[in-house]
């Protein structure tokens, strides 16, 4: 073959094996030639084989020679059929047939390729199953096309199963195309290939490095590529990975080279690995065999050259340590290096030792698979005469030599046990990842030692044990890794005894091997007794030794690790025959680290139950983007979710010197990713820009160009030149669009250029927009320019996922949805609420695989699917039914490891995946939601928020398209009205429900928030019931009659309290008939209930017997009447009962007054004189009857009939955990930083400058006494103008640090709990 003819044979293999592995079909379909039916009977090998009629060179396909194909002597698991195909070639497909006119036949089989008939690798189907199906009858053949094509000359058939009514039988065929390929071996003592390219090689836009290795050692630099300045690229084999380095520099000085990528593990298995570096202008792409990662390039490496390629030679390495093992295919941009070398091309300079081909040194290994398996070995083997007289030689000096290399992930068991000559029993093992010697006789411990650490990480480590005059030692990995000595009082030898390694037979634990650890999982090789190897092919022909469970001649270890099958940064830890992920502080949980703990929304925080504080959310699930800590304010009807950013504050302008703008960067805690899917989610985002100013313009110029702008939305955001309030692109701030601005000539305030301050403020809304980045002003620079500006937080309230539903009010109707893909990990959650008792929820198909969740029953979710391992399910139970019409919530997850569902809170059910097995869900049909494709046990009722793998599917949107199905789904009181506390009512929205906390003494967003006030003695709030001429205005009754609206035959009270007064009265109600209601602590720290309603008799006086209430304690006490019975309760004590001695009518209720009576004229002298003396304490969620006088004093003073007097403080001292920061909402509150009444000039920095405030506020308090006293005669119009200014200053209040908001721009997170003073 000439030159080009071969080299034209290397581009076109190479092409064809890009294909096959890029493309899949489209290489196999031109590489199916049959390549056993012509080899010569020598080119077939055997375990054994029945007769010489049975022959392996009989096992050719449709063949009917001697006795119709081969069968081995024994049929059992240990029985292999070996072809030689003459040379290394590709293979595609392997088919089967049972042996001609019998009844012997393979069920099922292993299949091994090698390239030098030793150092098998089992071929695998998805990284995890090793066996293939075979035959059911011995005549038809089983083709099965290898997902992967493998390269060898080799092939190894192992049976694993046949008919049980016959034996093992086989006729076989293989299919492929012969493969070529440059190779050259890199040995010892340092050699390689230097590529330089040419001077002015025209850069390309992609270049492209790819070759294949293999070797023995675990370390080794593999190619290095130089540039400019001799900043170098790097592939070094590290511990068995291949690592991706960048340097910079060819100095020390320049430092350590950079990581870049870890791809690949155990690429020291003598097994040929294929590798790609792709480069792309600013980014790499590494390959190793199937798995790509890629990496980006640092940006001062976006124009570096390549200008020479170091192969195998550690040039200038910071591992100097050169690559020994063989490389095929090098390929540099499509130029075979390799070729080029052997061609004497003067671009390839070859150095060192270098051959073109490539010889393997023979390392027979055996693999220990199972805790059954073992090796057992005598002492005393058959040797030549000379090392047969070293042997007695040895053994009559009492000398032990035991040595063995191995690697395994377990960090336990048992290396080798022998039992010694004068008596005991040695174990050589693993334990805790080092390596133990321990040596006992009877019971009793003769001697311990232990060496190395971190022994089961995967890598080769060698043993060896030497006992020799009297002195004993153990090493590892050649004393590197560890040694210890010891010098017993006791021989140490074996005589003619045996030697087990891995393990004990399972019926001969007895005197010949104890084993008291776990057997041993992993490879062994290099095993030598008293200085000499043991053979194991020898072993493996049962010429030698005993063994069981065992595969002899080659190293069956998988990193189950690499890549990890972790998501979400989980940490892969693994022993022989599982993985584990720690998903500790990932934020998922899952075997795999798959699913969110999060809720994705602020929105469903408030439908669990939770009030407002800090949360993490993730708002794709088990996508993604990670979980994000944003603020969520629940306390109005929305539920708005608040992401900060660093300066939130109204902000003075101070153009740098010699600048004409100033400029703001604004920085969010949340990543860009995160931002963005939050907006996206919402309903609706917005976000205050405000401007304050005087002689400093904001955007319309004589020339029409903006003199600022603000940046906003993905990335660094995009120009826009509007302002809050008005519309994207307009030019404009919310006094242009409304008309109103204070110089109609302009679209903004601040354009009229006035020397009194005004503002331009409103809200940003445009969702595309948001959040702003950074802000630009540029007239600011101009003698008597003032200026200051304010970001608010971004502010986000609904959640367009959580309620998108749909009804499905047939079984026949269904939503159909593009092809789930879901082949590795899959989650589904979703909510439902039915009547009916049966219905499938979701079905996906394959051909064979398939999906599916549904309501079997009343009781029972099953969550059913199939990977090709036969039908599996999870069932989960429910005590209650589940076709109650109240939403349920189902969360299914299937991955490699498991499948779980969760029902509820229910328990989780769990089905483990097959160790060995499929785990790939292939699924290629459409996806059915609400039924199936056969229109069959369809569900009725609702689906809500059905998202897969974290996307949620649109329900709403293909219902509206869609006949039987209609988008939404009302009714969530049935659900969510237990959220309701304290007598609050749900109410129905569109999407969603709203807790009613009218009639109830509590607030927030479940009416879960108790309404207290601090009381001192001069306070007073009086609730009036109804004026006597509001009554005769629209009566013409008789004046007796005028009352008879507010005559009461019973009443219910309830409030908390937490005071240390005594004598002290709490609560009092009058009448206009001198009868009256009051509730008091007496002068006996007793709880006191007095009740009037005769005013011509004594009051009825009801003592609690709970005793010293006046202890500084939160107390509730809770009053009911009905006629003339009472009843009385403080705190959990036993309820109280009393009886009346009036008529039991309560008549023309006047008022209810809590802390100081003003008005005492009516009352008994000694409440009066009670009365007069206030109350100092704490008050707390006060109710008579559907009234809430406190609430309606703190919270809706304009709109009830309440007065004030005194300072009335609003806190949360009525809280029994007010201690607790987590217990309650978390809200604060915000500055209204709108400035003052003359100039108009804003409070630059208000919530730093506390003192300021507090002093204002101070002056104002004063000033308002001191008005109040002045103009008495007109009380009550003072009283709601005193109000309402105090409402306005916020007189008093708990700024927080971490939300100092702008009180006007974010209105909706003003809580109730933090204390404000009323005066009046």
């Amino acid at each position: 073959m000439d030159v080009r003819t071969k080299r034209c044979a290397g581009i076109i293999a190479q092409l064809a094996l890009l294909l096959s592995c890029g493309r899949g079909t489209t290489g196999q379909e031109a590489c199916d030639g049959a390549l056993v039916s012509s080899l010569p009977p020598s080119s077939f090998r055997s375990s054994s084989e029945l007769s010489s009629s049975h022959a392996p060179g009989f096992a050719k396909l449709n063949r009917r020679d001697g006795a119709g194909g081969w069968s081995p002597l024994v049929s059992d698991r240990y029985q292999w059929l070996e072809v030689d195909l003459g040379e290394r070639t590709k293979i595609t497909a392997v088919a089967t047939q049972g042996r001609y006119g019998s009844s012997d036949w393979l069920s099922s089989y292993l299949l091994m390729f090698s390239d030098s008939g030793h150092n098998w690798r089992q071929y695998r189907q998805e990284d995890s199953i090793g066996f293939f199906p075979g035959n059911s009858n011995a005549d038809s053949v089983v083709q099965y096309k290898l997902q992967q094509p493998a390269v060898a000359r080799f092939l190894r058939l192992l049976p694993l199963d046949w008919n049980p009514s016959g034996r093992i039988g086989l006729r076989l065929e293989t299919y492929g195309c012969p493969y070529t390929s440059d190779v050259v071996s890199l040995r010892r003592g340092g050699g390689g290939l230097v590529y330089r390219l040419s001077p002015g090689t025209r850069r390309t836009s992609k270049e492209v490095v790819s070759l294949k290795f293999k070797t023995q050692r675990n370390s080794g630099t593999l190619l290095q590529a130089e540039g400019h300045e001799g900043s170098s690229l790097h592939l070094e084999l590290q511990r068995g990975k291949l690592l991706l380095l960048l340097r910079e520099g060819r100095t020390p000085s320049s430092g350590p080279p950079r990581r870049l990528a870890s791809l690949g593990s155990l690429l020291d298995d003598q097994h040929w690995h294929h590798v790609v570096l792709e480069r792309r202008s600013t980014h790499l792409n590494l390959t190793v065999d199937k798995h790509t990662e890629r990496v980006q390039l640092p940006a001062e490496f976006s124009q570096w050259d390549v200008e020479q390629l170091f192969v195998g030679e550690a040039h200038r390495s910071h591992f100097q340590n050169s690559f020994h093992g063989c490389i095929e295919n090098l390929l540099y941009n499509g130029q075979n290096l390799i070729e080029l070398a052997k061609h004497n091309d003067h671009r390839v300079t070859v150095k060192g030792n270098v051959t073109f081909s490539c010889g393997e040194s023979v390392s027979v290994a055996v693999t220990f698979p199972g805790p059954q398996s073992f090796l057992q070995m005598p002492w005393a083997t058959p040797t030549t005469a000379s090392s047969s007289s070293s042997s007695s030689l040895s053994s009559s000096s009492g000398g032990v030599s035991l040595g063995l290399q191995f690697r395994t992930w377990n960090k336990a068991g048992l290396l080798a046990t022998f039992s010694l000559q004068q008596g005991g029993v040695a174990w050589l093992h693993l334990s805790d990842s080092r390596l133990q010697l321990l040596i006992h006789q009877g019971d009793k411990e003769l001697l311990e030692l232990s060496a190395g650490s971190d022994l089961s990480d995967g890598q080769w480590h060698s043993v060896d044990l030497t006992s020799k005059r009297g002195h004993i030692t153990i090493s590892v990995d050649e004393e590197e890794g560890g040694v210890a000595h010891a010098t017993p009082s006791f021989p140490i030898s074996t005589g003619e005894g045996q030697v087990f390694f891995g393990g004990c037979p399972a019926d001969a634990d007895g005197p010949e091997c104890r084993n008291l650890f776990d057997g041993f999982q992993g490879c062994m090789r290099l095993l030598t007794l008293d200085d000499r190897p043991v053979d194991l092919i020898a072993v493996q022909q049962r010429l030698l030794g005993n063994y069981s469970q065992l595969q002899i001649d080659m190293c069956g270890i998988m990193d189950r690790c690499s890549p990890s099958r972790c998501e979400h940064g989980g940490r892969c830890s693994q022993s022989w025959t599982v993985f584990h992920c720690n998903c500790s502080d990932s934020g998922y949980d899952g075997a795999t680290c798959h699913s969110s703990v999060y809720e994705q929304s602020c929105e469903a925080y408030k439908h669990n139950g939770n009030t407002s504080g800090h949360f993490y959310i993730d708002v794709d699930g088990s996508g993604p983007i990670g979980p994000q800590l944003v603020y969520c304010n629940m306390t109005g009807n929305d539920t708005w979710m608040v992401i900060q950013h660093n300066n939130t504050e109204l902000t003075r302008v101070r153009a740098p010197p010699g600048s004409s703008q100033h400029s703001v960067h604004f920085q969010y805690p949340s990543e860009e990713e995160q931002l963005q899917a939050a907006i996206s989610q919402s309903e609706h985002c917005e976000q205050e820009l405000s401007y304050h100013c005087r002689k400093s313009r904001l955007l319309n110029t004589l020339e029409g160009s903006p003199f600022s702008w603000w940046l906003g939305g993905p990335g660094p955001g995009r120009v826009q030149t509007y302002w809050g309030g008005a519309q994207p692109g307009s030019q404009q701030c919310a006094c242009g669009l409304q008309g109103d601005c204070v110089d109609p000539e302009h679209y903004c305030n601040c354009d009229a250029d006035r020397m009194e301050w005004t503002e331009d403020s409103g809200l940003l809304t445009h969702k595309p927009s948001l959040p702003v980045r950074s802000l630009v002003l540029g007239d600011v620079q101009r003698p008597g320019s003032e200026a200051a500006y304010r970001v608010g937080p971004l502010l986000c309230r609904g959640d367009r996922n959580f309620w998108n539903a749909a009804f499905f009010d047939k079984e026949t109707s269904y939503l159909h949805f593009p092809t789930f893909h879901g082949e590795l990990s899959a989650d589904i959650s979703f909510l439902f609420k039915t009547t009916a008792s049966f219905g499938v929820f979701l079905e996906n198909l394959g051909i064979k695989d398939f999906i599916r969740i549904e309501l079997s029953s009343s009781t029972q979710v099953i969550f059913s699917f199939d990977v090709g391992n036969g039908p599996l399910e999870v069932r989960v139970e429910s005590s209650v039914p589940l076709n109650d019409n109240r939403w349920h919530r189902v969360r299914a997850e299937r991955n490699v490891k498991e499948a779980t569902l969760r029902l509820d809170d229910l328990p989780v059910a769990t089905q483990e995946a097959p160790a060995d097995g499929h785990f790939h869900l292939q699924l290629n049909s459409q996806l059915f939601i609400g039924g199936t494709a056969s229109r069959q046990k369809g569900f009725r009722g609702c689906i809500r928020s059905l998202q897969l793998n974290g996307v949620t599917l649109d329900l709403e949107e293909r219902a509206k398209i869609t006949p039987g199905v209609r988008p939404g789904c009302p009714g969530h009181c049935s659900s969510y009205g237990s959220l309701c506390q304290n007598q609050g009512r749900c109410t129905e929205r569109e999407n969603g429900f709203h807790c009613d906390c009218s009639l109830s003494a509590f607030s927030g967003v479940f009416c879960q928030t108790e309404v207290s006030a601090s009381f001192k003695s001069g306070t007073s709030v009086r609730y009036t019931f109804k004026e006597v001429y509001e009554v005769s205005r629209n009566s013409s009754a008789l004046p007796s009659s005028i009352y008879s609206d507010a005559t009461l035959r019973g009443e219910n009270v309830s409030l908390s309290f937490r005071t240390s007064q005594s004598p002290a009265l709490l609560l009092y109600v009058s009448s206009y008939y001198r009868e009256y209601l009051a509730l008091l602590i007496n002068k006996h720290d007793e709880l006191e209930v007095r009740y009037k309603l005769d005013s011509s008799r004594e009051a009825d006086v009801l003592r609690s017997s709970v005793k010293s209430v006046a202890n500084g304690q939160l107390h509730t006490v809770s009053v009911s009447r009905l006629t003339d019975s009472v009843s009385l309760q403080v705190d959990l004590s036993a309820r109280e009962e009393f009886n009346l001695t009036s008529d039991g009518e309560f008549n023309a209720i006047k008022s209810l007054v809590l802390g100081k009576v003003q008005d005492s004229d009516d009352m008994d002298p000694d409440l009066a004189r009670l009365g007069s003396q206030g109350f100092a304490g704490c008050l707390s969620v006060v109710h008579f009857n559907t009234i809430s006088p406190l609430k309606a004093a703190l919270l809706h003073p304009d709109s009830s009939p309440v007065s004030i007097s005194g300072p009335l403080v609003q806190s949360s001292c009525g809280s029994a955990a007010s201690a607790n920061p987590y217990a309650a909402e978390n809200t604060h509150h915000l500055s209204d930083q709108s400035g003052s009444a003359g100039s108009g000039q804003p409070l630059i920095n208000a919530i730093r400058s506390e003192s300021a405030l507090i002093g204002g506020v101070i002056a104002v308090v004063i000033f308002v006494m001191v008005t109040g006293m002045a103009v008495a005669a007109r009380f009550l119009y003072r009283r709601k103008e005193t109000y309402r200014n105090q409402e306005v200053k916020g007189v008093k209040r708990e700024d927080s640090q971490d939300f100092p908001f702008n009180s006007r721009a974010d209105s909706q997170n003003v809580s109730g709990e933090n204390p404000k003073e009323f005066f009046m």
